[in-house]
Order: C-alpha cells, then sequence, then structure tokens
C-alpha cells in the first residue's frame, strides 16, 4: 500500500484537528513505541522460527553421530568366533534308535 504525499498531508491535517496540536507529540511518541514493539515481537517470532527449523538438523547430526560411535565399537569378528565356538558336552544319554535296540518289541496288536 503506497501513499502519496497529498494522502499523507491530509491524514496529518485530520489527526491534528481530531487531537489537537498539543497532543500531536505524545501520539507520535506512543505510535513510536507501539512499532518498536510490534518490531521486536516480530524478531521474537523469527528468532523462534529459526530455533525450530535448526533443531531437526541438529537432531539428525546427533543420530549420525551415535550411528558412528557404534559403528567404531561393532567387531564382526567376535561375533564370528561365537559362533565357531564347540558346543558344551551335555550330561543326556543319547537315545537309542529302535532299529539298534535289541530289546525293542515293537508295537503290540491284540
Amino acid at each position: 500500500m503506497e501513499l502519496s504525499i497529498g494522502e499523507m498531508a491530509l491524514i496529518a491535517i485530520a489527526i491534528v484537528v481530531l487531537f489537537g496540536p498539543d497532543k500531536l507529540p505524545q501520539i507520535a511518541r506512543d505510535l513510536g513505541s507501539g512499532v518498536r514493539k510490534m518490531r521486536g515481537a516480530v524478531e521474537d517470532i523469527k528468532t523462534e522460527i529459526m530455533k525450530e527449523t535448526d533443531n531437526p538438523v541438529s537432531e539428525i547430526k546427533r543420530e549420525i553421530e551415535k550411528v558412528k560411535d557404534a559403528a567404531k565399537d561393532f567387531d564382526p569378528m567376535k561375533n564370528l568366533q561365537k559362533d565357531t565356538l564347540p558346543e558344551p558336552v551335555s550330561d543326556e544319554v543319547p537315545k537309542i534308535k529302535p532299529s539298534e535296540d535289541e530289546t525293542y518289541e515293537g508295537p503290540v496288536s491284540r
């Protein structure tokens, strides 16, 4: 919205007529204070938005660092050595197959 010089002069004359020339400095101070507060609020909003948009990037960077640290501690040979160790010996008696057992009589039918 652009105001021409004539429109600005008309607004100034209307303010002087409505409020009087003695209140004009106070109105200008209040208007300036309001504009400063508005600019400060806009800057605060910009700062909050920048924090929020920067936050996911920093979270991703932290996750990448965690993965890198976990990769440093990972040793595939350690898992391979566990897989190749002999199984512990158990005290169980091995089961004999019925075909190898001479005392096995099989199912009895009547």
